[in-house]
């Protein structure tokens, strides 16, 4: 249990804008993560080891990608109990995202909408951050590299950037994830249409066995796909990873959904929706694509995730593992032990 106990930093954090609380927090956390300072949050990791595309998680919860974008934080939040984290998106430039104001609490549903749109430092600061990072790796923990496309890059020209993204973190990464359905980039999820994504994977899987040639270790690369898809469209997503030989999926992004959340203040802000209202939409997703993919293929489920009960309905769904963020947010980081505990029982 955290030296400190969330109830008490929620209130002060609440009352603060959404942004400024998430920076106030990363910027102390990185100050004062790998120093004994660091007992006030952290917490005994459960033990519940499994390997899924594989890698050897030493538990089945994570921290999805968003987070922290920079990966500035990765040992201190691996403190927490995290079998595995995932940092990002990163872009290959620099670049300062949507306007602000760009997040909004709906704390009536244990809901964020955000859209910060891949707001972030760049590869190359990405990177440094990423290597200074040791504490967590070292107890066992497994880091994911999220990737994307900066949002001056044409969108016909969106394969260019994700290749230059996997090359800059292949060598860091214990796996990659390619993101293609954050809602706050122009058009960023037409590349989960058919013809789209079939030509990006296939570049990317390419580039992927030359860089396990150069590199001399094979990672897994993992689809990170939206909430909002039909049952076509997931199909058509299921084939082309099959088809390309992509290691795994992640399901799901923000929604663009407003119904769970209708009449709600910030409730018609732009941007993606999550939280407890993406749980089922999220977990329709993952059970069709475990029906599409089989048994085998690894899944990775997100979204809505803020209890223990909440993350077993992912892996009834479907899911070998659950990323957690908008609960982190509500419920603090004893939702991390709570989640795993549950997952070794089921």
């Amino acid at each position: 249990m955290a030296l400190v106990p969330y109830a008490l930093a929620r209130p002060v954090l609440f009352g603060m804008d959404p942004e400024a609380a998430h920076e106030l927090t990363l910027h102390r956390m990185a100050k004062l993560q790998n120093t004994p300072a660091q007992i006030l949050w952290s917490q005994p990791r459960v033990a519940d080891p499994v390997t899924v595309a594989g890698l050897k998680f030493p538990n089945r919860v994570g921290l999805a990608a968003g987070l922290d974008k920079n990966g500035r934080c990765i040992d201190g939040l691996g403190a927490m109990g995290f079998g595995f984290i995932e940092v990002g998106t990163v872009t290959p430039k620099p670049q300062p995202g949507n306007p602000k104001p760009r997040i909004f609490r709906l704390p009536q549903q244990n809901a964020l909408i955000n859209r910060l749109g891949f707001n972030n430092e760049g590869l190359d600061a990405f990177l440094a951050n990423v290597q200074r990072a040791t504490s967590f790796r070292q107890a066992g923990g497994v880091l994911g590299l999220n990737i994307g496309k900066n949002a001056a890059t044409p969108i016909e020209n969106a394969v260019d950037d994700y290749l230059i993204g996997l090359a800059g973190v292949y060598p860091h990464a214990d796996y990659v994830t390619v993101n293609i359905s954050s809602p706050n980039t122009k058009n960023l999820r037409a590349l989960q249409s058919d013809e789209a994504l079939d030509a990006l994977l296939g570049a990317l899987v390419q580039r992927k066995q030359a860089l396990a040639a150069e590199h001399g270790k094979t990672v897994p690369m993992f689809l990170k796909i939206a909430p909002d898809l039909n049952g076509d469209q997931i199909r058509v997503i299921a084939a082309t990873l099959q088809k390309h030989g992509v290691d795994g999926v992640i399901a799901t992004n923000t929604t663009l959904s407003r119904e769970a959340v209708q009449g709600l203040e910030h409730a018609d802000e732009a941007g993606g929706l999550s939280g407890a209202p993406v749980l089922a939409p999220s977990n329709v997703v993952i059970r069709a694509l475990r029906s599409e993919l089989g048994s085998a293929f690894p899944i990775i489920g997100a979204g809505g995730v803020l209890s223990g009960a909440d993350a077993q309905t992912k892996i009834a769904a479907g899911a070998d593992l659950v990323q957690v963020y908008t609960g982190l947010i509500y419920r603090g980081s004893a939702l991390v032990p709570e989640v795993a505990k549950a997952l070794a029982k089921a």
